[in-house]
């Protein structure tokens, strides 16, 4: 079995509140293997945003490690964290988080550029991905010209740009009617076992957890295995 491409390991996180202070997570332990789609289900509140910012390195734990592609993460630079977060990992939001003032192409083109590649690679892979979540005749579209499905695809596209191993996403079809959300998350579930991407979902929706290699939730401040 490959070895996992991440990995959190004694997590420890807690956040001032009034005089005391707020645990989220203690102790919590997690694993991400490439190709793997795991759910995570837990209720408002329980703390399923803070994992995934501390996977995605978007902070760092009060404790404990986050390893990714094998590398230990809690004493590198800035730097080199946002190295990390740009080549690694791809992130969705259950808001799209488009730039209004450019075309679903661009938007896509954009963090590809930022890395280096030329304009023209960029686009051939702007209109790569777009044409494979079926959004390619909408390409220069502005968001606000766009359906919520059709803006969350362009995310999706975005957020997988730059061919990050992992994918975490926050709620990604929680904006949507059930009908839309089907059909993003198909597109979501055909690129990653397509590209062979490690994928960890935070959704409400347990017939699309249902669908995923396995499901886990946030008990008592742990990752465990969601039984229902």
């Amino acid at each position: 079995m490959a070895a996992p491409i991440l990995e959190l390991k004694g997590i420890e996180r807690s956040y001032r509140e009034g005089e005391g202070r707020l645990t989220i997570l203690k102790d919590a332990a997690f694993s991400l293997n490439p190709g793997e789609m795991v759910a995570l289900v837990a209720p408002s509140g329980a703390g399923k945003s803070t994992l995934l910012h501390l996977a995605g390195l978007l902070e760092a734990p009060d404790s404990g490690e986050v390893i990714v592609g094998g590398q230990a993460c809690g004493q590198l630079s800035d730097d080199a964290r946002t190295a990390i977060r740009r080549n690694e990992i791809g992130f969705v939001y259950q808001f799209h988080h488009l730039l209004p003032e450019f075309s679903a192409e661009e938007n896509i083109m954009i963090p590809q550029m930022i890395t280096g590649m030329a304009p023209a690679e960029a686009k051939a892979r702007a209109g790569q991905l777009l044409d494979y979540l079926r959004v390619g005749h909408r390409a220069s579209h502005r968001p606000a010209e766009l359906s919520g499905g059709e803006q969350q695809r362009v995310a999706i596209a975005r957020a997988v740009a730059n061919a990050p191993r992992i994918l975490l996403a926050d709620e990604p079809t929680g904006n949507l009617d059930p009908k839309t959300a089907g059909y993003v998350f198909d597109a979501l579930e055909a690129l990653v076992r397509q590209s062979g991407l490690a994928a960890l979902i935070a959704t409400h929706n347990h017939e699309l957890a249902a669908r995923m290699d396995r499901v886990v939730t946030l008990s008592g401040g742990k990752v465990v295995a969601w039984t229902g």
